[in-house]
C-alpha cells in the first residue's frame, strides 16, 4: 500500500516546519507528502522546498488562495498521478495529531471492506479540545442538520482528516464537485454515501490549533448550509 498525505497550507510555515518530519519519523513504508500551498506570504512553501531534500515532499505552488476545496482537488489529482493506494486528508496545524495517521491506514487495511476511514470526533472515544461553547454549538447544530437533510450516517460530517483507498477518490472525482470551503467535506462525503463505500469512524481527539489563525469564516459556514440545500436535491 502506498499511502500519500495532501496537505493544503496557508500561512502555515511555523507548523509545516514540524508536521513534515513528525509524519516521517512514523516510519510508515512508502510515505509521501504533497504540500498544496496558496502563495503564503509567510513562505511556507519556502520551508517546504527545504524539507524537500530531506524527505519525499512533492509541493504544488499556486499563484493565490484559491480556497480549500480546490487545493484538495488539486493534491488529490496529484496523488492518483504518483498512483497512491490511499490518500489522506490532513490539516497542517496538528489539530490532526500524526500518530493517528497508522491508525487510518489499519482501518483500510485490516479492516474487511472499508473503503474511506475518517477521523471522527463524533463517536465514541472521539473528543475536541480547546474549543469554545459557541464553536461546539455551531458545529454540532450544523451537522445536526446536514446528517437530517441529507440522510448521511455518518457521524462526523465535517471532519478533514480522512484517508480514502484509492478506488473511492476516482469514483467521487468523477462527480462535479464545486464547494471550496468547509463544505468541501460535507460534499465528499455525501458522494461517498450515496454511492455506498464501506465508511468506518475512527475516533480522535481533534486540539483546536496553537500556532496561526484559523481560516474558518462566516462565508464557509454560509456555503456550507448553501451546499447542504443543493445537495438535498440530487
Amino acid at each position: 500500500m502506498k499511502p500519500i498525505i495532501v496537505i493544503p497550507t496557508y500561512n502555515e510555515r511555523a507548523n509545516i516546519i514540524k508536521l513534515i518530519p513528525t509524519l516521517f519519523a512514523l516510519k510508515i513504508p512508502e510515505l509521501q507528502v504533497i504540500i498544496v500551498d496558496d502563495n503564503s506570504p509567510d513562505e511556507t512553501a519556502h520551508e517546504v522546498e527545504i524539507l524537500q531534500d530531506k524527505f519525499p515532499v512533492h509541493l504544488i505552488k499556486r499563484l493565490r488562495k484559491l480556497g480549500l476545496g480546490t487545493a484538495y482537488l488539486t493534491g488529490f489529482k496529484k496523488a492518483l498521478a504518483l498512483n497512491a493506494d490511499i490518500i489522506f486528508e490532513m490539516d497542517a496545524d496538528f489539530s490532526h495529531d500524526p500518530a493517528d495517521v497508522p491508525r487510518l491506514i489499519d482501518a483500510l487495511v485490516k479492516l474487511e471492506g472499508a473503503e474511506l476511514a475518517i477521523g471522527s470526533r463524533r463517536v465514541d472515544g472521539g473528543k475536541i479540545i480547546g474549543w469554545n461553547i459557541r464553536r461546539h454549538c455551531t458545529s454540532f447544530i450544523a451537522m445536526t442538520i446536514a446528517r437530517i437533510m441529507l440522510g448521511l450516517k455518518t457521524k462526523d460530517v465535517t471532519s478533514g482528516f480522512r484517508a480514502y483507498r484509492r478506488p473511492v477518490l476516482e469514483a467521487i472525482l468523477k462527480q462535479s464537485i464545486t464547494s471550496n470551503g468547509y463544505a468541501f467535506q460535507e460534499e465528499m462525503l455525501f458522494h461517498a454515501e450515496k454511492m455506498n463505500w464501506k465508511i468506518i469512524e475512527i475516533p480522535v481527539t481533534f486540539i483546536d490549533r496553537k500556532i496561526g489563525q484559523s481560516k474558518l469564516s462566516t462565508a464557509d459556514i454560509l456555503e456550507f448550509f448553501r451546499v447542504m440545500w443543493r445537495l438535498r436535491k440530487q
